[in-house]
């Protein structure tokens, strides 16, 4: 196992023992202390737990090398990770609103609901704090090791810690202002489900992209275009292709340069330019370049120099 794989196993591990200790708290908190909104972050905490599950099995296949069916390596399975990921944000999210509001209606139709205890209050500010906590350990380890599903990760902390808020403003709300405002209980668990269903879209989106190859922002691309052009030789580039690969980046372009030097030569400033474009991007980065000729004679006539 690498560094990088060390600490992403860190992180994580460390994410799912702290969303374990959660889900049972706030499970048992929920029901000891009759509160909607702190079993729908219960559930929230869960998915929590399963994501950090996820990561850990996609990681170990994401880290294999290259092999004859995968020709481009397996970082598209921690992509794929960061799909379920949010996948799973969303089916905790809809389930959570559609209870909440079932509770919401039939508390507006004359039902009483149950006076919450002071429990769930407790547990509530325990979570937020120990989350925003692993929120911010996370997504700092996972932008050191360049990890969009660590990334994703963290944002999944940082809904749980904010999903928490809504649930301790429901439940003191709902304890401390009188029976007819223990619909804020509902009110908080629908709420929840709202920022975990944007959570969700925040981190499906990005990764859907790259499944669908995507190209790199255009900034990255120009600073490639750059990056081989400043090797002393390289004349132009064009037919840039460029799309990300798990944590990586595969790059795809025609070097044009002078026709009439020799292959030796030709290949030597391909390689500087693949290793220019390295240092930038990272080792694993897949380049491939295509040298094509330029005539000597044409570009001399129409005043330009090959360098």
């Amino acid at each position: 196992m690498d560094a990088r794989e060390k600490e992403i196993y860190k992180v994580t591990l460390t994410g799912s023992a702290v969303n374990l200790l959660l889900v049972l708290l706030k499970f048992l908190s929920g029901i000891i202390g009759r509160s909607s909104a702190m079993i729908a972050d219960a559930v929230h905490s869960l998915s929590d737990f399963l994501s950090d599950a996820i990561v850990l099995m996609f990681l170990k296949i994401a880290g294999k090398p290259r092999d004859d069916n995968h020709s481009y390596g397996h970082g598209k399975f921690e992509t794929l990770a960061t799909v379920i990921i949010g996948i799973f944000l969303t089916a905790a999210g809809l389930v959570l609103m559609i209870n909440g509001a079932k509770s919401i209606i039939g508390c507006l139709q004359g039902n009483a609901l149950p006076r919450p205890e002071i429990v769930p209050l407790i547990v509530a500010v325990a979570s937020i704090v120990s989350k925003e906590i692993l929120y911010r350990y996370t997504v700092r380890v996972g932008k050191k090791v360049q990890s969009q599903a660590v990334i994703a990760n963290a944002w999944h902390h940082r809904s749980d810690a904010i999903s928490s808020v809504a649930t301790l403003v429901g439940i003191a709300g709902a304890m401390f202002l009188g029976e007819s405002w223990r619909i804020l209980d509902p009110i908080a668990a629908v709420a929840v489900s709202v920022l975990i269903l944007k959570s969700a879209y925040d981190i499906v989106k990005p990764a859907i992209n790259e499944l669908l190859e995507e190209s790199l922002p255009k900034e990255d691309e120009s600073g490639i275009r750059e990056l081989v052009m400043s090797v002393p030789g390289i004349f132009n580039v064009h037919n840039l292709c460029t799309r990300r690969v798990g944590n990586s980046i595969a790059v795809d372009l025609h070097a044009k340069m002078d026709g009439d030097q020799s292959l030796f030569s030709a290949h030597a400033k391909a390689t500087e330019a693949e290793n220019a474009i390295k240092s930038k991007f990272g080792n694993t980065a897949i380049i491939n370049i295509h040298m094509e000729p330029v005539d000597r004679t044409l570009h001399k006539s129409s005043g330009n120099t090959l360098r």
